[in-house]
């Protein structure tokens, strides 16, 4: 099998970008790239550091990401699992990506960026839900912005309810668990807390 190792050799395989999709990358924050960003419940974030990449979700109610300025956002970090693998990468490498997905469209928007943690007790104080606030917020320092067509959800019908998959048949969080820890772990317990867990522990 023949691999592709050169730049040349993709752009002559590929051809040229059409002028639409060039021009639709800018440095900021236009009207048009707001909207996305303020009714997005859900971004992506891609980092990379020393130990490798992290590719993980932010989720919270539409808004959630602040527009400090047009070049300027800011993400609060909700309680998760401690891992921090994309804040550690932050922290040795700040070039990041932001995918934001708005529910039941098919266009989604781009960042690519540099980012900054902050845990100012202030700033954290703003962004509390439910008296809680986030452990930090990144802020991120906008290169590019640009929007993705919705070919991808069209071909995947991700928005299609007629094509949604049945929760009962991947296996469940206890069931994962439980493979990875061994007999020791209590399935039973795990999966009859879950819920009682997700309602108080959200934020």
């Amino acid at each position: 099998m023949s691999m592709l190792t050169t730049i040349e050799a993709l752009e002559a395989l590929y051809g040229t970008p059409h002028e639409r999709s060039v021009r639709k990358e800018i440095t900021y924050v236009n009207e048009d790239y707001r909207a996305f960003i303020e009714h997005a419940p859900l971004v992506v974030l891609a980092t990379s550091g020393p130990q490798g990449l992290d590719c993980s979700p932010r989720g919270d109610a539409p808004g959630f990401v602040r527009i400090v300025d047009e070049r300027t956002l800011a993400i609060p970090d909700r309680v998760g699992n401690n891992r921090i693998d994309s804040l550690r990468n932050i922290i040795a490498n700040p070039y990041i990506g932001l995918l934001f997905i708005v529910p039941g469209v098919g266009e989604t928007l781009r960042v690519n960026g540099r980012g900054r943690i902050s845990a100012d007790r202030a700033l954290l104080d703003s962004f509390a839900v439910e008296g809680k606030r986030p452990r930090t917020v990144l802020f991120v320092d906008i290169d590019a912005v640009y929007y993705h067509c919705s070919k991808a959800f069209a071909r995947s019908k991700l928005w299609d309810p007629s094509h949604h998959v049945e929760r009962s048949r991947l296996p469940s969080a206890g069931q994962m668990h439980g493979r990875l820890n061994g007999p020791s772990f209590d399935v039973e317990a795990y999966e009859r807390d879950l819920a009682e867990r997700m309602r108080t522990s959200l934020y």
